[in-house]
């Protein structure tokens, strides 16, 4: 587990697009999609139907190593709202497990606006505690610090003579963006004006190795937070480093 701090809280970095926090015991995660194939393939685009399956699966494992007892999974956890209903069979039954022995919160975004929690889990358009709000997409005016995903940051980096793509976290001074979880998710440039809007600077993108976090300073201007919660401030500071 790579440690990340932001806002008064530690958090660990325990996957390449999961957090563990453990002041709560809680497994964060983003963008699942969940039946994305199975939507392509209602407009004629096959994929192998086995998305959910294995974002699932990952999800699982990170439960296991972690000891989670609460999972917060932040927006488009399914592809489009039809996807809780055509979740399959061996999926459903594998999320409808882990939901009956876990606190699990469903946060709505713009692809599942109507998600239901039909296989288990209680569903909350936002949630906020601990001086910390918890949404899909960011938003410039957060009163509190804020955690979401919505955008799928990556970066490109050199290795080995030739650059690839990795999913990262967005960190600014109020804002922590997490890439996204699921298997078949795409991406968008860490750098991109997009995010600078919601983040502003300055901010940094941070990928979690093995065993330390690598990160890259991100062009943003800077942007002063006129408007914050000061129940946030009355939180006792970590004392681990970042």
């Amino acid at each position: 587990m790579v440690p990340l701090l932001f806002a008064h809280h530690r958090f660990d970095i325990v996957a390449p697009a999961a957090l563990y926090w453990p002041a709560r015991n809680a497994l964060l995660v983003a963008d699942l999609h969940l039946e994305k194939a199975s939507f392509f393939a209602g407009h004629g685009q096959m994929l192998p139907p086995y998305d959910s399956q294995a974002t699932l699966q990952d999800l699982a494992d990170l439960i296991r190593v972690t000891g989670a007892q609460t999972v917060f999974c932040l927006g488009d956890n399914y592809h489009d709202d039809g996807g809780e209903e055509r979740l399959e069979k061996a999926a459903a039954q594998q999320l409808a497990g882990m939901t009956a022995t876990l606190e699990w919160v469903w946060i709505t975004g713009n692809h599942d606006r109507d998600v239901a929690g039909l296989w288990g889990g209680s569903v909350v358009e936002e949630w906020t505690g601990d001086g910390l709000a918890l949404r899909h997409q960011a938003s410039a005016n957060s009163k509190l610090p804020e955690i979401s995903g919505h955008y799928h940051p990556k970066v490109r980096i050199a290795v080995r003579n030739r650059h690839v793509s990795r999913r990262c976290f967005v960190k600014g001074r109020h804002h922590l963006i997490l890439p996204a979880f699921g298997v078949l998710t795409g991406g968008m440039a860490a750098h991109d004006p997009v995010i600078e809007a919601c983040v502003g600077g300055p901010a940094e993108a941070i990928i979690g190795l093995k065993d330390k976090p690598v990160r890259f300073p991100l062009p943003f201007a800077d942007r002063t937070i006129e408007i914050v919660d000061d129940r946030q401030f009355a939180l006792p500071l970590a004392t681990t480093g970042q």
